[in-house]
């Protein structure tokens, strides 16, 4: 059961590929970037490190506008791979000590799904926060989930993880999370 809590001290939070030219194909995107934008800001409030993925950028864009305002002072990882473990991420993750990685972004059944399954390979905890991953249709997305559901990832939601973190009620960080979430 240990696997199941999230602590705000051992954990990162990690947003794969949400960029320019890739979402507009995206299923539910205005949803995932809500979501999105809401587990980044409230993973600053806890002050849980967050870093960024962009696959092929030259081709496929930057981070979209709305993330990219929000994680413009954190790392962000360059990639050709569709996994996000390259070995500049690997070396990363050790270095910040964090062993609970919450992932959000696309697509759930390649990008995300590949780097779940080698984080854990990687003896990483991971927590997917399965209504701010998305694909270009519901069977992949479904697909992608129900695999990384079956190698061992937590699948969880924005509003789960976060008041996971939080642990208790009455906090400043309560307060302003809460409100973000209304």
């Amino acid at each position: 059961m240990d696997k199941f809590y999230l602590n705000k001290e051992d954990a990162i939070v990690l947003v794969i590929d949400i960029q320019e030219k890739l979402m507009p194909a995206i299923l539910e995107k205005e949803e995932l970037v809500n979501k999105s934008k809401i587990l980044i800001s409230g993973a600053k409030i806890l002050e849980v490190p967050i870093f960024v993925t962009e696959q092929y950028p030259k081709g496929l864009g930057k981070t979209i506008g709305e993330i990219d305002a929000l994680t413009k002072n954190d790392p962000i990882f360059e990639k050709i791979s569709y996994t996000c473990c390259t070995d500049e991420v690997l070396a990363y993750l050790e270095k910040s000590k964090r062993k609970q990685v919450i992932i959000t972004g696309v697509e759930t059944h390649v990008c995300v799904y590949q780097t779940t399954r080698d984080l854990l390979n990687h003896g990483y905890s991971v927590f997917v926060a399965s209504d701010a991953v998305s694909s270009r249709t519901l069977e992949n997305k479904q697909n992608g989930i129900a695999l990384m559901k079956d190698m061992g990832a937590v699948i969880s939601n924005t509003e789960t993880l976060l008041f996971d973190m939080l642990k208790i009620a009455g906090t400043p960080e309560f307060k302003a999370i809460s409100k973000m979430i209304k």
